[in-house]
This record gives C-alpha cells, sequence and structure tokens, in this order.
C-alpha cells in the first residue's frame, strides 16, 4: 500500500533520477554508461537487483552490466540469451505500459530456457502486492523514434531486469511510471553512447588511415624497388595499354635490360608470340599466367606473371600492378618429367602411350552421314577419299571411285579425315601408313652376348630409324624389340620403298659390346583410317608383319 509519505519519497526519488540520468548522459564510455545504467536502478529506483541485457549484432542479447550483488554480477556477466527466448519473454505475462511483468505463477516455465538470470531467497507472499522471489519484471528499451513515425518505437536495443523491490512491493503506479521513463532515458543514453564511440573509432581509423596512406608512397616505394622478385606498373586501357611505366631492379636483371628500356616496351612486345592469348586473358581479367618472356639476348625465360587491377577511389585511372616471378627451373623439371612420361627411357623414342596418343588425335568416329556414297565408302573397310590440295582446314573433297563431285561430313568440319589408299590401284591417293617393325634374332643377341649387348642393339636401330624418316613422321618403341613408324601422306608403293628403305639399314653391323653383330627386321604396313581406334590400326600392321614374317624363309630373317 501506498502511505502518506509518499509524495516525499517521489520528490526524493525524483532528485536521485535526475542525477542519475546526468551520469548515464556524462559517461565517458558505452562500457561505463552500461553500469551507469544499471547502478541507477538500484540507487535512484529502490530495486536491490538490475541487469542490462544488451542486443548484439547477431539479434542475442548479452549481459553487459549488473548491479546490486557481486556474486550473482560475476555468475551471469557476460553470458548470452538467445533472441527466441526473449521474444517469449516479452510476449508473455502483463503489461504494464512499456513494462512486462511475468508474475511466479506464470514465470516458472521459464526456468529451463537460455536467458541468464539469478534465484534470489525469500518468504512466499502474504498479501496479494507483495513481491514473490520467482517474480520478473522487464523494461524494453528501444532506440528513439524517428521524426514522423508516429511515436512508434524504434529497434529493441536491450532490456532492463529488475528484481526485489526494497518495499518488497510489487510497484505501484507512480513505480512502473518511473521505471519506464528511466528505460527510456537508458536507451537514449546508450544509443548516444554507441554513437560516440562508432564516431571515436572512425575517428581512430581515419587517422590510422592518414597516417598509412603518408606513408604508404614510401612503403610502396621500398617493397616495390627492394622486392627479390620482379615487379612493374603498367598502364590500362587505352592506346597505352600494357605499356610499361616502373620497373624494379629484379625484372631488369631478370630480363638483362635497363630500366630505361624497359619503357619502351609493353608486355605483349616481350612475351613469346605462342602465349599472347594467355598474357591479354591475363591483362584484361587480372590473374596469374605462365609464359615465356624474351631477354636482352634473344631467348626466352619462363616466368609465372600475375597481374593485379589497380583503380583509385574516383574511378580514375586504372594500372596493372604485375608481379614477375622466374619458374625457368621448374618448367625444365616439368618438361623432363613429361618427356620421361611419353618416351621410352632408352631408345629416347615416344612410347607405347605416347604413340596412341598420336595416333588417336589423327582418327575420328564413324561420320555419320546420309549421302549413299558415303555410306558405301565407308562400309567397304576402306575410305575412299581423295584430298584436294587446294581445300581449307575447314573441309574436305569427297570424290568417291575419283568422281569430281564432293559432299561434306555433317560434324567434321575442323577435321582433315585420314583415309587409305585403294588396294587394286596406283591412283595417287595419300594416306597414313603404319609401319610395325619387329627385329628378327635379337634374342639371340641378348642371349649369347647380355642384355647391354641387347640394349645398344635396340639404341642404334631407333638411331637409325629416325635417321631415315622425314621430319614431322614418328618413330616409337612399342615395347621389346617391337618399333612402330607413323608415316603420313604416303602412298601404297611410298609405304613400301621406305619398309625396304628401313630394313636395309637395319642390316647393316652393329657395334654392340666390343664386336659386331647383325638383326634382321619384319615389317608390316597398316593404313589408319577414320571410324578404326588406335588399337584396331596397330593390329592390322601387326598380323601384317607376321605375315610377311613368315612368309620369308628364316635364312632371311636376318643377317647373322
Amino acid at each position: 500500500m501506498e502511505t502518506e509519505s509518499e509524495p516525499y519519497v517521489r520528490l526524493a526519488s525524483l532528485r536521485q533520477l535526475h542525477q542519475v540520468m546526468a551520469d548515464m548522459n556524462t559517461a565517458r564510455s558505452l562500457a561505463d554508461t552500461l553500469q551507469t545504467v544499471a547502478d541507477g536502478v538500484v540507487t535512484a529506483l529502490g530495486y536491490e537487483l538490475a541487469c542490462v541485457n544488451l542486443v548484439r549484432p547477431d539479434g542475442d542479447l548479452v549481459v553487459a552490466a549488473f548491479a546490486g550483488n557481486p556474486a550473482a554480477e560475476a555468475l551471469i556477466t557476460g553470458r548470452v540469451g538467445s533472441r527466441d527466448s526473449w521474444e517469449r519473454r516479452l510476449s508473455m505475462g502483463e503489461t504494464w505500459g512499456d513494462l512486462i511483468f511475468i508474475p511466479h505463477t506464470e514465470g516458472w516455465i521459464l526456468d529451463d530456457d537460455d536467458v541468464p538470470q539469478w534465484y534470489t531467497d525469500g518468504p512466499a507472499p502474504r498479501f496479494e502486492d507483495e513481491w514473490h522471489p520467482s517474480d520478473r519484471l522487464f523494461a524494453p528499451m528501444y532506440t528513439p523514434a524517428a521524426p514522423g513515425s508516429g511515436g512508434a518505437c524504434g529497434e529493441l536495443i536491450g532490456v532492463l531486469s529488475v528484481d526485489r523491490p526494497r518495499n518488497g512491493r510489487r510497484p505501484g503506479a507512480w513505480g512502473r511510471e518511473a521505471l519506464q521513463m528511466y528505460a527510456f532515458q537508458a536507451a537514449i543514453a546508450i544509443s548516444n553512447a554507441r554513437l560516440r564511440a562508432n564516431m571515436q573509432r572512425a575517428l581512430v581509423r581515419l587517422e590510422r588511415e592518414q597516417q598509412a596512406l603518408r606513408a604508404s608512397e614510401e612503403s610502396f616505394r621500398q617493397a616495390f624497388e627492394y622486392a627479390p622478385s620482379g615487379m612493374a606498373i603498367a598502364e590500362m586501357g587505352g592506346d597505352q595499354h600494357g605499356r610499361i611505366l616502373r620497373t624494379n631492379d629484379a625484372l631488369c636483371r631478370l630480363l638483362g635490360r635497363p630500366a630505361s628500356a624497359m619503357r619502351r616496351y609493353s608486355f605483349s612486345d616481350l612475351v613469346h608470340p605462342e602465349d599472347i592469348g594467355t598474357l591479354l586473358r591475363t591483362s584484361a581479367e587480372g590473374g596469374r599466367a605462365e609464359l615465356r618472356l624474351a631477354r636482352r639476348d634473344g631467348t626466352y625465360l619462363w616466368v609465372s606473371l600475375r597481374n593485379s587491377v589497380v583503380a583509385d577511389a574516383a574511378d580514375g585511372p586504372r594500372f596493372l600492378l604485375t608481379h614477375v616471378e622466374d619458374i625457368e627451373d621448374r618448367k625444365r623439371r616439368e618438361l623432363q618429367l613429361a618427356h620421361r612420361a611419353s618416351h621410352d627411357s632408352l631408345t629416347g623414342l615416344p612410347n607405347s602411350a605416347e604413340l596412341r596418343s598420336r595416333l588417336s588425335a589423327r582418327l575420328c568416329r564413324r561420320p555419320q552421314s546420309t549421302h549413299p556414297a558415303a555410306v558405301d565408302a565407308m562400309d567397304s573397310g576402306y575410305a575412299h577419299t581423295a584430298f584436294d590440295a587446294d581445300a581449307d582446314d575447314h573441309g574436305f573433297d569427297y570424290r568417291p571411285g575419283g568422281a569430281e563431285s564432293a559432299e561434306s561430313f555433317d560434324g567434321y568440319d575442323h577435321h582433315v579425315h585420314t583415309a587409305a589408299p585403294e588396294d587394286d590401284r596406283d591412283d595417287g591417293a595419300k594416306g597414313l601408313a603404319v609401319l610395325f617393325c619387329d627385329l628378327d634374332g635379337f634374342k639371340s643377341i641378348n642371349d649369347r652376348f647380355g642384355h647391354n649387348a641387347g640394349d645398344a642393339v635396340l639404341i642404334e636401330v631407333a638411331r637409325r630409324l629416325s635417321r631415315q624418316v622425314r621430319d614431322g613422321d614418328t618413330v616409337a618403341r612399342l615395347g621389346g624389340d617391337e618399333f612402330v613408324i607413323l608415316a603420313d601422306g604416303l602412298g601404297r608403293a611410298d609405304a613400301a620403298d621406305l619398309a625396304v628403305r628401313l630394313r636395309n639399314e637395319i642390316i647393316q653391323p652393329i657395334r654392340a659390346e666390343g664386336r659386331a653383330v647383325r638383326v634382321g627386321a619384319s615389317f608390316g604396313i597398316g593404313w589408319a583410317h577414320c571410324g578404326m581406334t588406335a588399337d584396331e590400326v596397330l593390329k592390322s600392321a601387326d598380323e601384317r608383319m607376321y605375315v610377311e614374317k613368315r612368309s620369308r624363309p628364316k635364312q632371311h630373317r636376318r643377317a647373322g
């Protein structure tokens, strides 16, 4: 019940409230403001405990300040309650204006939620308005309403939790109004403190940025000039796109060119012709590429080139900051590893996998055409196709039986079809000949003189085969004493002449382990044409080789 002395108490409380509000608005930091808000509830509003739950950027509420009980303060300060739990609390109980009161008869369902809370001991209430230890009273704090909003609340910034009025009674009308007014002023003080904190952080950040800006030119100059790897600045866009404006000493040493000379070039002037497309893509988009740059002595150096697009804040001139790193040794190792993977370690010739790769690259699947002559030609097992020397790379002339008419197969406009010459006449047709070579008498050399002698024979045979073919032809070691030659643009007579020439070259004496030895050679000639697989082509040549080997007298297969 209210007493007759209440007006005097109200006046004293107003004086205390005025002082607390003045303290809230003069606190030096956000943390001080929050603690002043909590302390003011205890000193000015007559509650034994007060807690400030502040909304975090993620929406949850953290216990940011506590007053009235050091033990409880140590227990819950800094703990977090989820926004969902708080929304539940603020939507239940009794509404006293802007306040939320949850009596002990309802509050028991909140005991297990994740909102940090404390428990106070005390006897059960003896009369209707006596405070129960499990009663809960919350004062939500909102940002000030925007002008023209009609007085609607702003955004929730926190919740004041209070407990245990000193007079042991639930607050009356004046006590509720005082707490509600206090929460309103506390929200203003907290908002202002946040604004001041943000402004202070912005000022500190601006000062640091200004200091960094004053030091950036010197820092950049030192980092640029003394970088251990090459650095350059080039123009971006306009007629002078890519022109080098500035280089460091490391790049000048790397390319063997003085800085004054480098400013006369763009990177497109220095890049290897085969890498110009890679450079243009990297320059336009930024990013990283591996390419070759020309040195002053005319040689090329493999480098890793990384571009960064630099634009000023006012959308002014843009530049390319280019980092150039020497990767010549790594590239050399990569090329060596790639060569080892695709070449025979003994003879240095392409190995079986590389042979099949090169052969497969020349073949395509059987073209689908509705042209009757085309279907008949492919079904016959040979492609009766002659290539016009004047035809470009995007098509071919199809002449069944030597006719002058032409028809293109759809879907292969960028593929020059591989065809086999006719069996029964020499009409000048050329094709991709596949010569399968098997050495005769090689096993006896291994057995009599050892594997070192056999290896020497294989190395010399590989050298002789490579010496007798044209540039662009392929000599590969299939395995053991078997070799394969791919020779494009040959007629049947040309292929037979090549096989004779290669056999005559192989049968010449070979020096191995200090003695002269001889081996013979059997050749089978197959023809590659589209519609076959690489294995089918090699099998065909292999079978013809065995036919040729069996047809020759044993004494003619090798020269002992």
